[in-house]
């Protein structure tokens, strides 16, 4: 615990009691910093429609987490042996599974591990992964501090957080789990202190959310959704004689549409008939669907373009004039051209004392005759209304069971971890989707480990390959491939490259003391309830 607290006095007396409560590490409900998610019922059924509704559409939309840069995967350093604060401990999983013929080497996933959505300060869709763990009410699920708290807000809470156990492609077998209330160290919460990259979160039951389709009138489908109602529309091609047939009989608020359609625009030869008299015609509105237009080129090109007719040749020099811009402009410009995406020319001026006092930009164009052939769109549209409904799908723990929880474990042991990577590495090598979960196993280090950079002193290490997106995802201590169960030792908090290749080899956990018991135990005791 790295936090002192000093009395307002300035002297600690070292009392017996004191000194009894030191050597037994310290640990006081103060550790615990505890906020509210979806304060009622009506809200987070709320929540849950948000990201149902559509068939997860929301779901679907969301990305993976992107608190770290995907370039910040700075070495590790070794920080020395841990120093228990407390005896090691452990609480029991639950769930048990029955067992597999499965080989060991065939993984099995865990039931319990699923994404944690939510909402930023943003108001990006973002997901970590997370698992359901072991408490009283079998409401409880762990995963990163940054994936509950918004450091981009001083730690506020993320908005619309869910937990969905299972999930894939949008679909939430076992139901939507709503964040009630949130649990971290109090280090975590005001200090941002990555040595306690940790949050248990205690979820309502889960809900199921249904909706039944019907197809509708127009005028029904309208007052419908001007009341605040789900529906949707789908368009189908027609012929033009279908629509007239069909416009006459319902007319302008009916389900018969038409509109241009995108013109086809394509190059064509300088017309005939241009002369001195209708070349501004030609450039302002077209004539017959073809017009005179500008395309960027570079200075060679405009120079090499002829220019010796009346209407100028092939150049557009009303177009390709120096033009005054700022010194923002400028600065960007000069990275955009180094960049090749700036074909014009830059120039600037200096007083007497070398002093930048004025910027220039030209740009250049070459004349291009366009032809647009526009055609009529003619479809026809169905109307649908969804009547939503949502039912209780039970507690998350009764669903898919919980994992155990240990802490103040040695170092340097077995454990499995599981997560669902999406982020390319730092070289923008993706191998990973976020669609399935992955797994890595190993011995964490037997040192704790650190990063100047993160401010970090006290993180266990793996040699993993997982990106970001498994950040949350549980190591799993003594994991069970037959019960699909274990005891939570850690969670995926950062992503580091060892040998600097450019991509990601280690990641690194908080290691879990007695204090971060202490958090966990204030919430395991916490009730949630139903939404329906």
């Amino acid at each position: 615990m790295k936090r002192i607290l000093i009395p307002a006095g300035g002297a600690i007396v070292a009392t017996g009691l004191l000194a009894a409560g030191l050597a037994g590490g310290a640990q006081a409900d103060s550790d615990v910093a505890s906020d509210k998610m979806a304060a009622s019922a009506a809200n987070a059924k709320a929540i849950a429609q948000f990201w149902a509704e559509n068939n997860g559409a929301a779901l679907r939309a969301a990305k993976e987490s992107n608190v770290w840069d995907k370039t910040d995967v700075a070495r590790l350093q070794s920080k020395g042996g841990y120093s228990s604060d407390t005896k090691p401990g452990s609480t029991a999983p639950i769930g048990e599974e029955k067992k597999t013929t499965a080989k060991v080497q065939n993984v099995n996933m865990p039931k319990t591990i699923g994404k944690v959505f939510f909402v930023n300060s943003k108001g990006e869709k973002r997901w970590c992964s997370a698992t359901s763990i072991q408490s009283k009410y079998r409401n409880l699920v762990a995963t990163a501090g940054h994936c509950v708290y918004d450091t981009a807000t001083n730690s506020d809470t993320m908005s619309k957080w869910v937990f969905v156990p299972g999930y894939y492609q949008g679909k939430a077998p076992w139901g939507i789990y709503v964040g009630k209330q949130a649990f971290t160290h109090y280090d975590f919460d005001v200090y941002e202190d990555y040595d306690r990259d940790y949050a248990f979160v205690t979820v309502y039951n889960g809900v199921k959310i249904s909706g039944k389709t019907s197809k509708v009138l127009p005028s029904e489908y309208r007052e419908a959704i001007n009341k605040g109602g789900i529906g949707f529309v789908k368009e189908k091609t027609i012929t033009q004689k279908e629509f007239e047939a069909g416009y006459d009989k319902y007319g302008e608020s009916g389900p018969y549409k038409s509109k241009l359609a995108d013109p086809r625009v394509e190059t064509v030869a300088k017309p005939s008939n241009v002369t001195s008299a209708n070349i501004d015609k030609y450039i302002t509105d077209g004539i017959d669907g073809v017009k005179l237009t500008g395309v960027e080129v570079t200075k060679a090109t405009y120079d090499a373009a002829p220019g010796s007719s009346w209407d100028n040749g092939a150049k557009f020099e009303r177009l390709s004039t120096e033009v005054p811009i700022s010194k923002d402009a400028y600065d960007k410009l000069v990275a955009d051209k180094g960049d090749g995406k700036f074909l014009g020319s830059l120039r600037v001026t200096k007083d007497k004392n070398g002093t930048e006092t004025a910027w220039f930009k030209t740009q250049y164009y070459v004349k291009k005759w366009v032809k647009s052939t526009a055609t009529m769109k003619y479809w026809v549209e169905d109307y649908y209304i969804v009547d939503v409904s949502a039912s209780d799908a039970g507690r998350l723990g009764d669903n898919v069971g919980g994992q155990g929880f240990a802490w103040n474990q040695p170092t340097g042991k077995y454990v499995r971890v599981f997560g669902y990577p999406a982020a390319p590495h730092p070289d923008g090598n993706k191998n990973y989707t976020g669609i399935t979960p992955k797994w890595c196993y190993g011995k964490t280090t037997k040192k704790l480990q650190g990063s100047a950079a993160k401010k970090i002193q006290e993180h266990m290490a793996l040699k993993c390959a997982m990106t970001e997106g498994a950040d949350g995802g549980p190591w799993l201590y003594k994991y069970s491939n037959a019960k699909r169960l274990g005891y939570l030792n850690g969670v995926i908090s950062t992503f580091n490259d060892q040998d600097g290749n450019g991509r990601v080899d280690y990641i690194s956990s908080p290691y879990f003391d007695g204090e971060t018991n202490v958090v966990y135990k204030a919430a395991a005791a916490a009730w949630s309830g139903k939404i329906v």
